[in-house]
């Protein structure tokens, strides 16, 4: 009679879902080399890496809902491999296009990430992280931003199509989105707001 108990292994880091959120990081560095090479198709492939990075963002939650592979870590470097890689692409942009308006749509969504995520700390420290989950105001948000973004660092006109400046007016429906999305989550966080001001 066979009396051993099991092994449970843990789960392991290196999953499907994981290691796309891992490319994405790692395809950061590999964005900038791109947009700064001195050839003619720098600016092209830069754009297009972008986006191969966006639609890794859609696969990697797909792949760990549909594989049952959710995990902390998962739940941890995904929205942070977002936030770089659109902080990155917004820095070669502005460095690119310096224009006052490109500035300040730079700062309006370098912002709010940076405004909302400390606000999600904050909730989840007084066990309330479930009263701002993701709404699809934020999804719309950021499928604009992959779009326009990649477009902008497209910048060269595609069989007569002015792709930047495309992409120019999708990245700037995505920073009034931005900011949409920011006012919907501080709303739905104000009770706690409040009540913690009142302490």
């Amino acid at each position: 009679m066979n009396t051993s108990i099991p092994v449970v292994r843990p789960k392991s880091h290196w999953n499907l879902p994981n290691t796309l959120t891992w490319l994405r990081i790692l395809m950061i560095p590999g964005v900038v080399i791109l947009f700064y090479m001195p050839f003619w198709w720098a600016h092209p492939a830069a754009g297009v890496g972008f986006a191969l990075a966006g639609i890794t963002d859609s696969l990697d939650g797909y792949f760990a809902r549909k594989m049952g592979l959710t995990s902390r870590l998962g739940a941890f470097l995904d929205p942070v491999a977002d936030k770089l890689i659109v902080a990155a692409a917004l820095v070669l942009i502005v460095s690119s296009d310096p224009r006052w308006f490109i500035v300040i749509m730079a700062t309006v969504i370098i912002g709010r990430e940076i405004a909302v995520s400390a606000l999600r700390e904050w909730m989840a420290e007084i066990g309330a992280r479930g009263r701002i989950k993701v709404s699809m105001l934020g999804k719309y948000k950021t499928i604009m931003q992959i779009f326009g973004l990649s477009m902008m660092l497209f910048q060269h006109d595609l069989l007569g199509v002015p792709i930047y400046r495309l992409g120019l007016v999708l990245t700037a429906i995505a920073a009034v989105l931005t900011l949409w999305s920011m006012i919907s989550y501080l709303r739905l966080a104000w009770p706690e707001l409040r009540d913690s001001s009142n302490l």
